[in-house]
């Protein structure tokens, strides 16, 4: 069954196990997203008693995605915690790591909220120092970074995760100059944000870099940073894998396009890297003793498929789920065709009857259909249907995870 599941027991309700009421606002909410972490969970919750409830009041909000026994992990190590501790399991981990993020963010009951991870490389000692650097500062975001004074990246094994890591914040900062401005480690996943600056729907996570999600689309007027070591991880392997890479590569390219002049330029540049399949299709076909007329409407195709897929995944990844794919697919083809089939007679009239040269009337005729297919394009395929009360597509109800202290 999808949805949420808490997995605390139900016993764990009784003031004289939880020693603790749920923190009044003030106090913080310690998200910590898992998979397959039950090696580094008791030692996490240890620590945590041992730096943060003596300081200020806490919860700890556990979002698991585990197929081990994370969760029964947790649930039983949790009856000797004096503070609050909750699992929402889900069945589904939809948006990865910043996906459970945001959910965490969700229940939480504090004014702040601090995100780490399960394998003890951000230190729980450092919490109480992170919220105290917020309200010092009254910022609404602090960063716990590993490339200021006093931070280190020394738990980063091996020269390749460095560089992957150099090369990431590199990426990040250079196509997002102006929103993380002040912010040296955008990668950190180990910050703390007052629970009244984050607008959960607006977020559209995707792999495991939410700070970076935060920052580009709801950032706080005013952030700092708070310099941390990075640690050995305490038990386990690293979740890091290419296909992370991949997921990280493809939420960059969706926070760049977020605003509809990036999404032309960006839809543009996909059109230009399709005359590659397009060429090497007729240049097969023709080879084939195919006339060149028909191969090249073949040919076209190819092209627009490779489009399509481009377009679906770097640009409207987050409205695809407005409509059936099939539907999708044929609607893109319509309009990618139609492009060829309007061309044609909009060159002749502007040469014709307007009397230009052959040449301005092309590129005037080019950039004409390029803006109406761009348009036609988000407005026809991926936005959302209308229903028969005129208001648009339902989006289907999460269920309200119960939430066992």
């Amino acid at each position: 069954m999808s949805g949420y599941e808490s997995t605390v027991p139900d016993e764990l309700g009784d003031p004289a196990v939880r020693g603790a009421e749920v923190p009044e606002p003030g106090a913080v909410t310690i998200v910590v997203p898992t998979f397959n972490e039950s090696g580094n969970v008791r030692e996490l919750l240890r620590r945590i008693t041992e730096s943060v409830p003596g300081r200020l009041p806490c919860e700890v909000v556990f979002v698991d995605d585990s197929t081990d026994d994370t969760p029964e992990v947790i649930s039983k190590v949790a009856q000797d915690c004096p503070f609050p501790v909750t699992v929402l399991h889900r069945d589904e981990p939809v948006g990865g790591l910043g996906g459970a993020v945001v959910e965490g963010m969700k229940a939480a009951t504090s004014d702040w909220i601090v995100v780490m991870d399960g394998d003890l490389q951000h230190p729980p000692s450092l919490v109480p120092e992170l919220v105290a650097t917020g309200e010092r500062a009254a910022a609404g975001l602090v960063v716990a970074s590993r490339y200021i004074k006093g931070g280190s990246r020394a738990g980063l094994a091996g020269s390749y995760r460095v560089a992957v890591s150099r090369a990431a914040t590199w990426l990040t900062k250079s196509l997002f100059p102006r929103r993380l401005h002040g912010i040296s480690d955008p990668m950190s996943g180990f910050f703390a944000i007052r629970r009244s600056a984050v607008t959960a729907a607006i977020l559209q996570p995707l792999g495991y870099k939410i700070l970076l999600e935060l920052a580009v689309r709801s950032r706080p007027r005013q952030v700092t940073e708070v310099p941390f070591v990075f640690q050995d991880r305490f038990a386990g392997e690293s979740k890091s894998t290419a296909w992370e890479g991949l997921r990280f590569l493809r939420h960059l390219a969706g926070l760049r396009t977020a605003s509809p002049v990036a999404r032309m330029v960006a839809f543009g540049l996909i059109g230009a890297t399709g005359f590659v399949p397009n060429l090497l299709g007729l240049y097969a076909l023709t080879a084939l003793g195919i006339h060149y007329l028909p191969a090249e409407i073949l040919a076209n195709q190819l092209g627009v498929a490779w489009n399509f897929c481009l377009v679906e995944h770097l640009l409207f990844r987050e409205r695809r789920r407005h409509r059936a794919r099939w539907d999708r697919v044929g609607r893109f083809a319509l309009l990618a065709n139609a492009d060829l089939v309007l061309r044609i007679p909009l060159i002749a009239l502007l040469v014709g009857q307007f009397g230009m040269g052959v040449l301005p009337a092309t590129a005037l005729a080019l950039v004409t259909t390029f803006v109406l297919r761009f348009a036609g394009t988000e407005a026809l395929v991926y936005l959302p249907r209308r229903n028969k009360a005129g208001r648009g597509s339902r989006t289907p109800r999460s269920r309200t995870p119960r939430r066992t202290a």
